[in-house]
């Protein structure tokens, strides 16, 4: 794989809603942003080709609550002063092939893929066309893809897919398949490894 003109930001773990679901955010926002909205939400901004004007599509394929999960990144991304944030929510491979999917893909400066399941992204968005114009955005063109859990797990070639933290770092345990493929000879793992370890050093 070549050098890829794009950004990718990986983000690791247990942050399906993001970590701005406190039952009073919308009115205590500013008290409820943390270090997840201003540092990394901010970052993904800053780092974006025409950064608050910058296109950002959140892409809730992975989610079971993909509304919610949506709408609280589409605020918090507003509130640090983005300007063009949308909700993408693929629900099929048919979805994923169409005219409207790919034109929104083109149209993308930063893709943010929310946590869920990462099979879903997989299964769903593989191999169509929303999936072939987001690697050849990321190789060819100043794009980001911003993963978080799912989002994180699935931008690796060969991702992880199932396995507990307690059986981590046992032969056979941890399952594995194809991922997006932004990135070779990596895995990202977002939930398993540090607790896998303290694990190991506890029963010493």
């Amino acid at each position: 794989m070549t050098k890829p003109v794009g950004k990718l930001i990986v983000i690791g773990g247990a942050v399906n809603k993001g970590s701005f679901s406190e039952t009073d955010y919308d009115q205590n926002i500013e008290k409820n942003l943390n270090f997840f909205e201003r540092g990394i939400l901010r970052k993904i901004i800053s780092e974006s080709k025409h950064k608050e004007d910058s296109v950002i599509e959140i892409v809730t394929t992975a989610s079971q609550i993909p509304q919610i999960v949506g709408t609280e990144y589409k605020k918090a991304f507003e509130f640090l002063g983005a300007k063009n944030v949308n909700i993408l929510d693929i629900h099929n491979r048919e979805e994923a092939n169409s005219d409207a999917m790919v034109a929104r893909a083109n149209a993308a400066d930063v893709m943010m893929f929310t946590g869920g399941d990462q099979l879903r992204l997989t299964s769903i968005l593989g191999g169509t066309r929303f999936h072939d114009t987001v690697l050849l955005k990321y190789q060819e063109q100043d794009f980001i893809y911003s993963g978080t859990s799912a989002g994180a797990a699935a931008a690796s070639e060969n991702m992880i897919y199932q396995g507990s933290s307690s059986e981590a770092l046992l032969k056979g345990e941890i399952k594995t398949t194809q991922g997006l493929g932004l990135i070779d000879n990596v895995i990202i793992d977002t939930h398993l490894y540090k607790e896998a370890e303290l694990d190991v050093f506890s029963r010493q």
